[in-house]
């Protein structure tokens, strides 16, 4: 297989498309180890000092046991956790790879030439093979994005002999099973492709700390749903898989946004604070889809916003107070 994760897939509508799919998470042994070590003597100093506050007579005895216990877990979760995991995914891999290796390649789809109805069936065979190899691991996307590839160029070979078959020839029928055939394999290696990209990219997505990076890689699973969606538009799943990618977007900029504005009301900048409260509510409605969950929110931060305005004439007021208090304390002079 020439494709390997990470990569990009060219969809036969010429639109290219990230790869969700990712390598479990490993670092060298003593990357990992000098990171655990880190971690446990920052434990260890922050659970001392803990006892050591509350009195404790040997606060050392009760940081090492639970410093002990955090080296240990790191132990375990590098050498039994994620080198399983590693191993798994290198054992699925290498198995995918054999299993389409192992499918002859001698029927490349003739371009020019008038196919046949043995070329037909045997094009239409390997397609076959290919299909129950990817769903052996059903898990890979790369095998039935393979799949895709092979079903869109053979639908778009045979879309070119159908215009030109005679309408007695024997041909008609081999190529029009051989579409419906194909069609429907067609189908099937897309959606699940999308499928597990999306929900790849999406999880990555939550796992990030940076709003930039959350979106970003959000953004990826909605395109990776938008390019499944040109070729089967009245697809329900595509369509509530966009929607719910469109609202988890919408909320990740909802999100930051309200957190901005609550920072700066905090600070008793009122004025940024009414502008990040707007700015949530214009990526709150940019979708225009209502739900109640939405009206909520949007109530929410509208009551913010008004709560912010009686701050901000509180503020106007005190500082008008203060200037003319010199002045009233000379009259009552």
């Amino acid at each position: 297989m020439n494709r390997r994760p990470n990569s990009s897939y060219r969809l036969g509508n010429g639109r290219r498309v990230e790869s969700g799919y990712r390598r479990p998470f490993w670092l060298p042994a003593s990357n990992y180890y000098i990171l655990a070590a880190s971690a446990t003597i920052a434990f260890f100093f922050l659970i001392w000092g803990i006892l050591h506050e509350g009195n404790e007579e040997t606060p050392w005895i009760g940081a090492g046991i639970g410093a002990s216990f955090v080296l240990g877990g790191a132990v375990f979760l590098r050498e039994v956790v994620l080198r399983k995991a590693r191993i798994r995914f290198l054992m699925e891999q290498r198995q995918l790879d054999l299993n389409i290796d192992k499918i002859p390649h001698n029927h490349s789809l003739p371009r020019n030439n008038k196919i046949t109805i043995e070329q037909n069936s045997a094009i239409i065979k390997e397609i076959k093979k290919k299909s129950e190899a990817a769903n052996v691991l059903g898990n890979l996307s790369e095998g039935h994005y393979e799949v895709f590839e092979m079903c869109q160029e053979y639908l778009l070979m045979n879309s070119r002999e159908l215009q030109n078959v005679g309408v007695g020839s024997p041909r008609l029928a081999a190529l029009r099973r051989g579409k419906e055939i194909v069609a429907g394999l067609h189908r099937v290696h897309l959606l699940k492709w999308a499928e597990i990209e999306a929900k790849s990219l999406t999880r990555d997505a939550k796992n990030h700390v940076s709003v930039a990076d959350k979106i970003e890689t959000a953004q990826k699973a909605l395109t990776i749903i938008d390019s499944a969606l040109q070729f089967y538009p009245q697809e329900l799943n595509l369509q509530e898989s966009e929607t719910a990618l469109k609202d988890f977007i919408a909320s990740i900029k909802v999100t930051h946004w309200i957190e901005q504005a609550e920072r700066s009301a905090f600070k008793g900048n009122y004025k940024r604070a009414i502008s990040h409260y707007r700015d949530a509510l214009f990526f709150l409605g940019r979708e225009n889809v209502k739900n109640e969950e939405k009206d909520l929110i949007a109530e929410h931060i509208n009551e913010e916003i008004e709560k912010i305005r009686e701050l901000e004439k509180l503020k106007k007021g005190r500082k008008k107070i203060s200037n003319n208090s010199p002045d009233l304390k000379e009259d009552y002079d």
